[in-house]
């Protein structure tokens, strides 16, 4: 039976859905207690009533089949619900509900720590729609990823096809997160897949005469006279060949992957069998789910039910059926079968279902945001923007800035008064670049890029555990931005209010030293400072460009318009801060 993941009235589907659920409740109730009476008067009374009661308990199981169809719809339906809910959350930028991803942060990565990728109020928060364990770590690898254009040209074309599959998209997401509980690990299962047939020859006597025998002993006992002996019998020389197959059975009991896990591989096959791309990238993803004489969704299909089978041995009907009839045998060759068709492919389909996590929460995002903006990647080592603006902060709201770095600027140095958006324009430029590389559209109107190595410097702190100053910390930064540039490789940095930990006259003296000796690299860039003096090597220094943010004061407050200016800062603001917070001059 197929699960239904058609919505139009989600308020009304639940109710219609939760109706149904209690209905089947009610009926498999009644139907149960039938069985019961028509047990007890057939062994009893009455033997020929017994010849119903096998069609009466498929007729049960039937009713269970639809009432987990209907309690699947219900959570499905429930997910859709809530993810219309957080898309106005990401909408409001009210990330705090979903999972900041702490564990990806990195004090050594070049980038990472410095542009909110991760932790609350973060890119991630925003980007993730992923639903398992391997889609969010892949996710998080493609974040911190060096910049490759080539790929990032891939992705892009087929995250702006994928964002058109609005029904797939949240298909994909509200199955993943209705039926993917406490994700455990595979890796049980696939060393089971590996390990060699437990299938003997002489299997076959017990499957095929256990059906046959099991008929023939009931049949006889109900209607010809037997004793109850024979049948017992026959069920006691059943314990002895099931006990053949008791630790295989067990072994795969064991390592068998959670019942929500095959459910949700099996959705998502039969989802991506039915679409059509044009994209290659999408084509080549898809490939694997189709190729062979079995689809994925059938493979995986035929494992949930055969998983299924395994871990109801216990049930009371099936321990019934299995003592009468020599099931586990038939359960044993049908699993063995399935390895031996399928055990090579499986994992390469966790895998490849993990990058279409990733590259559904692209699209997702991409649709959401209604992102539309096209990357030029250049040739040449250029930066030029229009309309940039920050991820995470509300769009309508958020203060738009054109910036332009020519092939031969090398240094930017940004002068500003205090809040008036130094830091958070530097953000905004290294974030943007961090989702080109991703694929996505960047927040501008228009992006044109050189292939650039994204490295910054601006939470630097100190660390007690590690004796290490703020200082230090960010001289250790530099040094690994200037290793880098000694190499010539392209590198794009991002310092901000650079050697802040010491005094003037040596930042303004190690500041400039900097400055000259990046000029002579690859490398290129944006430096912020409160130092005004330095924006003098604009005349010593040809590839350095002054540019700057402003700040007014008007009636004791304070005004920011957030854009970017050509030159230098004219005045700052810190005096009239201290005096609005009480420091009297």
């Amino acid at each position: 039976m197929k699960l239904n993941l058609e919505t139009a009235d989600i308020t009304q589907e639940l109710r219609v859905c939760k109706r149904k659920m209690a209905s089947l409740s009610l009926a498999r109730i009644l139907l149960f207690f039938s069985i019961l009476a028509l047990a007890i008067v057939g062994l009893t009374e009455i033997r020929w009533l017994m010849l119903v009661f096998f069609p009466m308990c498929g007729l049960f199981i039937y009713l269970i089949l639809l009432f987990n169809l209907q309690k699947d719809r219900l959570s499905f339906l429930q997910m859709v619900a809530k993810m219309e809910e957080e898309s106005s959350w990401r909408k409001d930028r009210k990330l705090r509900e979903f999972e900041p991803g702490e564990e990806f942060k990195d004090k050594h990565h070049p980038f990472c720590n410095d542009l909110d990728l991760f932790g609350e109020h973060s890119l991630f928060q925003l980007l993730n729609h992923t639903v398992g364990e391997g889609g969010k770590k892949l996710l998080a690898t493609w974040m911190k990823s060096p910049v490759d254009p080539e790929q990032a040209k891939r992705r892009f074309s087929a995250v702006k096809e994928l964002s058109g599959f609005t029904a797939f998209l949240r298909n994909f997401e509200a199955i993943g997160k209705a039926f993917i509980k406490e994700e455990r690990s595979k890796d049980p299962f696939y060393g089971w897949l590996k390990t060699p047939g437990e299938w003997k020859g002489f299997y076959w006597i017990p499957m095929v005469a256990g059906p046959l025998g099991g008929i023939a002993f009931l049949v006889g006992w109900l209607y010809l006279g037997w004793s109850l002996g024979y049948l017992l019998l026959w069920i006691l020389v059943g314990l002895g060949f099931l006990g053949f197959i008791f630790k295989p059975l067990l072994a795969a009991y064991k390592r068998m992957p959670d019942e929500g896990d095959l459910k949700t591989l099996t959705i998502w096959a039969r989802e991506l069998e039915e679409l059509d791309f044009e994209d290659p990238y999408l084509r080549e993803l898809q490939q694997p789910i189709l190729e062979g004489k079995y689809r994925a969704s059938a493979a995986l299909r035929s494992l949930e039910q055969r998983s299924f089978m395994i871990q109801n041995r216990v049930n009371m009907m099936y321990m019934v059926f299995n003592l009468l009839f020599w099931v586990d045998f038939v359960v044993l060759f049908s699993l063995e079968q399935w390895k031996r068709k399928h055990a090579d492919k499986v994992q390469r389909w966790e895998f490849v279902f993990q990058e279409w996590q990733v590259m559904v929460s692209l699209a997702a995002f991409t649709q959401e945001e209604k992102l539309d903006c096209q990357i030029n990647w250049s040739r040449e080592k250029v930066l030029n923007v229009k309309g940039l603006k920050h991820p995470l902060l509300l769009q309508k709201a958020c203060v738009a800035n054109d910036f332009s770095l020519t092939k031969d600027d090398k240094t930017i140095l940004l002068t500003g008064s205090n809040m008036s958006g130094k830091t958070t324009f530097m953000r905004t430029v290294g974030i943007n670049m961090v989702l080109a590389n991703l694929g996505v559209s960047p927040y501008a109107r228009s992006f044109e890029s050189g292939a650039f190595w994204l490295f910054t410097s601006m939470r630097n702190t100190d660390n007690l555990g590690e004796s290490v100053s703020s200082f230090y910390a960010e001289l250790a930064r530099i040094k690994s931005l200037l290793d880098q540039a000694e190499k010539q490789y392209p590198v794009f940095y991002l310092l901000d209010e650079i050697l802040k930990g010491t005094n003037t006259t040596d930042r303004v003296m190690g500041s400039e030293a900097l400055i000259r000796q990046l000029t002579d690299s690859q490398s290129k860039g944006i430096i912020s400072t409160h130092d005004i003096e330095l924006a003098e090597l604009a005349d010593k220094i040809p590839s350095l460009l002054n540019y700057s943010f402003h700040s007014d004061i008007k009636d004791n407050e304070i005004l920011f318009d957030y854009k970017i200016k050509n030159g230098p800062c004219p005045s700052f603001n810190a005096h009239k801060l201290m005096e609005l917070m009480g420091i009297r001059f």
